[in-house]
């Protein structure tokens, strides 16, 4: 049985643009998991290979089948692989479960089998006591039981694992936002893209909503430095320090999705770190890798130009070859502290023209070393 007509098949052998395999995300292997156990349930039939939707409505997957059979008591269940393509994903090679059993409800029920972790703290578009299974791959399998059952609209319990799950969690950011038990099933289209943006991308989304859970206020760091200063200065809980590394244009969008979804205000936000990142929005750079943005000397040239320091200087300080080379350069100017104060201010008017629902916008800066520039100090 397949998907639904008219869509066309995803070819995972086709390279992404950066010439790397993708793969296939935990949801879409419980979904396809799900499938099979169903058609071996219903149908009678032993898949090997299954076809399933994918979110994108023009696509399916085709997706192998490691075992199926049949469980006592009227339930079926089936494993697949994980295969993460070129993503350095830690449930590559993951072995995901589904074992489907009729409840006699209507309703597509979903539970946490071994290896699935369960949610314990609000923050989280899952309910506490939910299995961390997503939003995405919940839509994923409740299709796919409509689409096996052909509209009889008998109700089932999916419950979904992981082999080795558990261990494999306490290398991701499950623990820390208080899931236990396991990993999540995750993906928003079914399909892993080859690059560790990916993964860390999707957790700082997760991250930015359990930091925002609270209403208080909340700080994005992109590393060591920022995360410190909050813990120790601002007086932060873990929950609310969110690790963004270089994706800031794309943390502020989605606090401010976020926010917007859930009819809130946030009263303060922080962006902390080392002016070589959190400069760089100056020119326009959000994305502040150093293969997508440019260094941030000339930007911090400019704003010494409009804070009156001499041509000289200026043009010194754009020759530097790095920005923390700037630190050291001005680390005796009279005005450095001012200068960076000046920096500070305008990260932060630069974050909030893009932010509608957060009171107050700042940003604090540190030398690698430690040593604040601005405000801080």
């Amino acid at each position: 049985m397949s998907a639904r007509a008219g869509r066309v098949p995803f070819d995972l052998g086709v390279r992404a643009q950066n010439g790397m395999r993708r793969g296939r995300t935990t949801g879409a292997c419980a979904t396809a998991a799900v499938k099979a156990a169903l058609l071996l349930l219903v149908h009678g039939e032993r898949a090997e290979e299954v076809e399933i939707g994918l979110p994108d409505p023009r696509y399916s997957l085709k997706v192998p089948i490691r075992a199926v059979y049949r469980l006592d008591g009227g339930a079926a269940r089936a494993e697949v692989v994980k295969e993460a393509g070129d993503d350095p994903d830690c449930t590559d090679g993951a072995m995901i479960f589904a074992s489907v059993r009729g409840n006699g409800l209507s309703e597509v029920r979903f539970l946490a089998g071994p290896g699935v972790g369960t949610i314990t703290q609000p923050g989280i578009r899952i309910a506490v006591g939910e299995p961390a299974i997503n939003p995405v791959p919940r839509q994923m399998m409740r299709e796919t039981v409509d689409e096996v059952l052909e509209g009889a609209g008998t109700g089932f319990d999916l419950t979904i694992g992981c082999e080795n799950g558990e261990a494999l969690a306490r290398k991701t950011f499950n623990p820390r936002l208080g899931i236990v038990g396991g990993i999540s099933i995750l993906g928003t289209s079914g399909l892993v893209e080859p690059m560790s943006l990916s993964a860390y991308m999707a957790s700082i989304e997760v991250y930015i909503r359990v930091a925002l859970a609270e209403g208080a206020e909340v700080a994005f760091a992109p590393g060591k430095i920022g995360t410190a200063f909050a813990r120790s200065a601002l007086k932060l809980p873990p929950k609310r320090i969110v690790s963004i590394s270089n994706f800031i244009g794309f943390a502020l969008e989605c606090a401010e999705r976020e926010l917007a979804g859930r009819s809130m205000r946030l009263p303060a936000l922080w962006l902390i770190g080392h002016p070589g990142k959190l400069a760089k929005p100056l020119a326009g750079d959000w994305d502040t890798h150093s293969s997508r943005s440019a260094m941030a000397m000339r930007a911090v040239a400019q704003v010494a130009a409009e804070c009156g320091f001499t041509p000289r200087e200026t043009a010194a300080i754009e020759r530097c070859n790095t920005v923390e080379a700037v630190l050291e350069s001005l680390r005796d100017h009279p005005r450095a502290r001012e200068f960076w104060c000046e920096v500070e201010r305008r990260i932060a008017a630069r974050m909030r023209s893009r932010l509608t629902r957060v009171e107050r916008v700042e940003a604090r800066l540190f030398g690698l070393n430690g040593v604040a520039l601005g405000q801080a100090g």
